[in-house]
């Protein structure tokens, strides 16, 4: 069953919807409940907030029907209304139930330890996409909703704000001009928001515009607060009134992470020899097409071997070194990363390639020989290239890494996404999805 509660509530059961309680407090109950699913909720706390403060002499036993009454039109759906210690816990099997305010909670914790610029955008992404207006709209009045959902609120708002930031961070400034014009109106009180804006309007060569959303913003915190904007907003000003070159960044390409100054795509396919396959927007993308194609020099093929723990940090600094020291050398070793790249794509996607799998294997072999057994701090040994593999040991590394998958049965579970503009590969170990894992191609279903 799915539960929806950022927004009117709702109940689904296989997309159908289902009516709970008759009357507005019982659907109320029920959605308190939901909030601190599987935890107690005391009957006196329920009777607080159904009667706003001011519970009638007979809240404990009403509160007690209502509960009978919520508790029968769940029993067939397979949801538990259990009593508990002077009071009652929602309890939901996570296989079979969803609530939409736990999907949100997790993403944005989701969000906030990833360390993939991409991964983050996509996170607050989806847990913004599960509000579909204010808490519980029509069962709940402005008064409880700020006590049931503030912190939710802010959560949503700080999600914005993040999501906003990162994304100039990799230049899609339009993506913030699109989803905070209206909200940096509804709330002046957060600089961060209105700051993430300006810069965007600054970026998109609306100076004129970012000094005006200024000076709004100023107008009203006087009037409404009674004080002036802090320190972000006044030095942001300040760089646009004078054209901070600061200010200005290039734009990022298609589905981008930053690494060592080098533009790479997000992780999306879950292995490292998938992942050298993809490019920032789909391998079928013509490569003319700007911001198609990552491996435009050797430096970001370098960087992207220590992004994806192929080599450490002291080795990536050391190839970057010699490929400035080498240019010719490094050239070579990058004709050859992307000839590799092309055939390790064509062994993936059709196992009846002979001569792709011979061109995979036999730099698996080469691989092999300048690979040595060591013991990671784990406790597990590894697999590592040394140094002396010198500008060819990311392209080394992934072919060992391409061995490994060809030789696993989860190759057996490889997909390319079907979409025109993608081809992305991943690994569907379900069986069910049918497009990658960014959803921004094809119908975008799984």
């Amino acid at each position: 069953m799915d539960f929806s509660l950022l927004g009117p509530f709702e109940a689904r059961h296989e997309g159908a919807r289902v009516e709970l309680g008759t009357r507005r407090q019982e659907r109320c109950l029920l959605a308190i409940l939901l909030l601190d699913a599987g935890r107690v909720v005391p009957v006196a706390r329920l009777a607080e907030l159904l009667w706003n403060g001011v519970p009638p002499a007979s809240a404990r036993s009403t509160v007690h029907t209502y509960v009978g009454r919520v508790r029968a039109a769940l029993k067939p759906y397979g949801v538990t209304v259990a009593t508990r210690h002077e009071g009652y816990a929602i309890e939901l099997d996570d296989g079979r139930h969803r609530v939409d305010v736990r999907e949100f909670l997790d993403l944005v914790g989701r969000a906030a330890t990833a360390g993939d610029p991409g991964e983050q955008v996509r996170c607050h992404d989806a847990a913004l996409a599960l509000w579909r207006g204010p808490l519980l709209d029509g069962t709940v009045d402005e008064a409880l909703r700020e006590r049931l959902g503030g912190r939710l609120a802010e959560l949503r708002l700080s999600a914005l704000e993040q999501r906003a930031e990162t994304q100039l961070a990799m230049g899609l400034h339009t993506r913030v001009l699109a989803d905070l014009g209206p909200l940096a109106a509804a709330h002046p009180g957060r600089e961060r928001l209105v700051a993430a804006l300006m810069t965007a309007l600054y970026r998109a060569g609306r100076q004129s515009e970012a000094l005006e959303l200024y000076e709004t913003t100023r107008r009203r915190l006087d009037t409404e607060l009674g004080i002036d904007p802090g320190p972000v907003l006044t030095t942001l000003h300040d760089r646009i009134l004078t054209g901070d070159p600061r200010l200005d960044r290039p734009p990022a390409p298609l589905y981008a992470v930053r690494v060592r100054d080098q533009w790479l795509p997000w992780t999306t396919g879950g292995h490292p020899a998938l992942e050298f396959c993809n490019t920032y927007a789909g391998w079928r993308r013509d490569p003319a097409v700007p911001g198609s194609d990552w491996l435009r020099g050797y430096p970001a093929l370098a960087a992207w071997a220590g992004h994806h723990d192929l080599a450490d940090d002291a080795l990536v600094d050391r190839l970057l070194k010699e490929a400035a020291d080498r240019p010719e050398a490094a050239a070579t070793a990058l004709d050859e990363a992307r000839a590799f790249r092309a055939a390790l794509y064509a062994c993936l996607t059709d196992p009846a390639d002979a001569r792709a799998f011979r061109t995979v294997a036999d730099a698996a072999r080469r691989a092999a020989r300048a690979a040595v057994l060591t013991l990671g701090p784990d406790g597990l040994a590894h697999w590592r290239l040394t140094p002396s593999a010198g500008l060819d040991l990311p392209l080394l590394a992934v072919a060992r890494a391409a061995a490994d998958l060809l030789a696993d049965p989860r190759r057996l579970t490889l997909r390319a996404c079907p979409s025109a503009d993608c081809g992305w590969l991943f690994l569907d170990e379900s069986g069910r999805r049918r497009w990658c894992s960014l959803a921004t191609c094809g119908d975008g279903r799984d």
